[in-house]
Formats: structure tokens, C-alpha cells, sequence
């Protein structure tokens, strides 16, 4: 890996469809991931927490890898999120990725240790090794209690494997500080309202939850936004989105969310595991109205 990854486009971290009884619907997992390939993203991400895989077990993050990597099948790029709270069922999980035939990781800080940033470095770096794949940082200390700081970039930067970064801190003064100061690691769309001034930035890829029901809404707007640098097009999308993305980012009931978005586009979705409980009747019909609005408003703009 002399040359780096490069990450263009939409990635999508998948919901994972239950079945009534609990299991995951295999046969509606087929169909989340044929969707997004045909809707036009450049890859998909397994194993991300909105497919909510610190509620399943080992065997079956395995399990979806295997699947995954079949069914994908080098149409997109196959992305894995390795994260877990034990660093040895981290190693692990992130061979199983490799085997299953991903190209590429999805790196967070382990939740609850809150590790030192060398420590984090040392974790971040013990998994590239590992897993000789590009790495794809992902920095959310609202989530894991740590922040992917200077100390830690200044580690990892130089490791021809640390390709990319998620940023999801929210906060914005990060996004000069990674595109000045470490321009070897590309910037990624982390936050589902703040596309346009991630792209003003530099960044050409998002890890888009809301592709799990506007796929190719999100690919459009991303092109226009990172291939196109329209921003005056970019904006008027944005602005047709952002009813829908504070929805999603300040609801607190993301995922729930994110499942009905796709039942309301004619998707699996399906319930969720605990610890999360199902949507209250209430926000149910707000969240009805705000995807129903955003749909017409977003292809007013692009038909």
C-alpha cells in the first residue's frame, strides 16, 4: 500500500433487518445490500452501528461479513466496522473481515476503557498490522469518551494504511485542522448536517445513514457537492435535507428513525434490539411527515 486509498462517494453503514422472532432476516439483508449497489454508492459499510452490531453476537457480525462479502461480490467496495469493547475480540473480528473479503476498515476508539491518545495510536496502529487493510478512522467521542486528537493523528498519520477519517465530533474547527495539518488522511462526511461544510473542506466521501433510505438522493448530492463543487445546487439540497438530518442527529432515537425512513420508502427495516425500544407513536408521525416533506422536496430539486 504505497499509494493510498482513496474514498469518493457514498458509503453506506447498513441497517440490519430482524425478523419477527428477533433473528436477522438473511433474505431481507440480500435485498438492503442489491438496493444500495443499484442506487449507485460506492461502498457499504457492515458491521457500523447503525447496523447495530454491539446487539449481536460474534458469530453472527461473522456471519454478516460472509454473507456480505458474497453478496456484494466486488460490485462496491466492502467495508467492515471492527469495533468492540475487547481488544482481542477486535483483532479477531477484524480477521474474519479479511476473510470474508473486505477491502477496506472502520476504526473507533474502544468504547469505555477511554484509552490516552498514544494509547489509541498504538490500538488504531495494532489493528492495521494486523489486518493489512486501509483504515478508515472513526472519530466520535460523544460515543466512545475519547477524541482522535493531535497527539493521536500525529502517531498515525504517517501509516500508509490510515487512509481516511470519519469525523463526528460535530465540532467544526476540526475540519481545517485535519485538511491543513494532515492531508495524508482524507477527510470523510461524518456528521449527516454538515455535508456542504465538510465538502467546502475537501472532503469527497460521507458515511451516509440516511443512504439507507435515500440512496440515491445522497449519491447525487455528494457528486454535486464533491465531483461538481456546485455549491450553490449543494446548498438548496442541503436545505431541503436539513429538516430531516437535525431529525435524525437530535431525536435520540437515531436508529429507530433511520428503520422507519426505510419502511416509509417501501424498505426492510424492522425493529430494533435492545437496549434500544421501539418508536414512540408520537415522534412516529413527526418522523412520517419530515421524510415524507424531505422526498418531495429533494426531487423537486433533482427531477
Amino acid at each position: 500500500w504505497r499509494v493510498k486509498m482513496k474514498f469518493e462517494g457514498i458509503y453506506t453503514p447498513i441497517v440490519t433487518p430482524f425478523s419477527g422472532d428477533g433473528s436477522i432476516d438473511w433474505d431481507a439483508y440480500a435485498n438492503v445490500i442489491d438496493w444500495q449497489i443499484e442506487n449507485g454508492v460506492a461502498g457499504i459499510i457492515v458491521g457500523g452501528s447503525t447496523g447495530e452490531f454491539y446487539a449481536l453476537s460474534k458469530e453472527e457480525r461473522v456471519q454478516q461479513f460472509k454473507f456480505a462479502g458474497d453478496r456484494i461480490d466486488g460490485r462496491v467496495e466492502f467495508m467492515a466496522g471492527v469495533n468492540d469493547i475487547r481488544v482481542d475480540e477486535c483483532l479477531d473480528i477484524s480477521l474474519a473481515a479479511v476473510s470474508a473479503g473486505a477491502k477496506s476498515l472502520l476504526v473507533a476508539a474502544p468504547p469505555y476503557s477511554l484509552p490516552s491518545e498514544e494509547e489509541l495510536a498504538h490500538h488504531v496502529i495494532t489493528i492495521a498490522e494486523t489486518a493489512k487493510l486501509p483504515i478508515m478512522l472513526y472519530n466520535y467521542p460523544g460515543r466512545t469518551g475519547v477524541e482522535m486528537g493531535e497527539t493521536f493523528l500525529d502517531a498515525v498519520a504517517n501509516n500508509p494504511l490510515i487512509a481516511a477519517i470519519k469525523e463526528s465530533s460535530g465540532d467544526y474547527s476540526r475540519l481545517p485542522l485535519l485538511s491543513n495539518n494532515y492531508p495524508s488522511i482524507e477527510l470523510t462526511v461524518g456528521g449527516e448536517e454538515q455535508v456542504l461544510e465538510f465538502a467546502a473542506w475537501g472532503a469527497k466521501s460521507w458515511v451516509c445513514a440516511t443512504a439507507n433510505f435515500f440512496p440515491s438522493e445522497c449519491v447525487q448530492l455528494m457528486d454535486i457537492l464533491g465531483k461538481n463543487s456546485d455549491f450553490d445546487k449543494g446548498k438548496r439540497l442541503m436545505s431541503a435535507f436539513m429538516p430531516l438530518m437535525q431529525a435524525l442527529e437530535q431525536g435520540g432515537k437515531f436508529l429507530q428513525c433511520v428503520k422507519l425512513g426505510c419502511e416509509q420508502q417501501g424498505r426492510p427495516g424492522g425493529k430494533v434490539r435492545l437496549p434500544l425500544l421501539p418508536i414512540e407513536e408520537t415522534l412516529k408521525k413527526e418522523m412520517i411527515s419530515v421524510i415524507d416533506n424531505t422526498r418531495a422536496s429533494l426531487h423537486s430539486i433533482l427531477n
